[in-house]
C-alpha cells in the first residue's frame, strides 16, 4: 500500500519536477542555438532557465533526511 512516508520516501515529486526540468533545459538549449542572430533578450531568457537549474538542482540534493542522525553518547 502506498503511504504518504513511502512518497516521501521515495522522493516521487521531486524526481519529476527535476525531470521536468531538464526537458525544458534541453528544449530551450535547442532553441537557443537555432537562432541565427540571438538578442540579448533571448540571451538573458536562456540565462533565466538556467540559473533556474541551479536552484532545482540545490533544492533537489538539499531535500528532507529520511532519518534523524544518531547522537554520540558523551562520556
Amino acid at each position: 500500500m502506498i503511504t504518504p512516508q513511502r512518497l516521501t520516501a521515495w522522493r516521487i515529486f521531486p524526481r519529476l519536477l527535476i525531470t521536468l526540468y531538464g526537458l525544458s533545459f534541453w528544449r530551450t538549449t535547442e532553441w537557443f542555438m537555432q537562432l541565427p542572430d540571438p538578442t540579448n533578450a533571448q540571451s538573458a531568457f536562456v540565462s533565466v532557465i538556467v540559473g533556474a537549474g541551479a536552484a532545482w538542482f540545490g533544492l533537489y540534493v538539499g531535500g528532507t533526511r529520511q532519518s534523524k542522525p544518531e547522537k554520540k553518547e558523551q562520556a
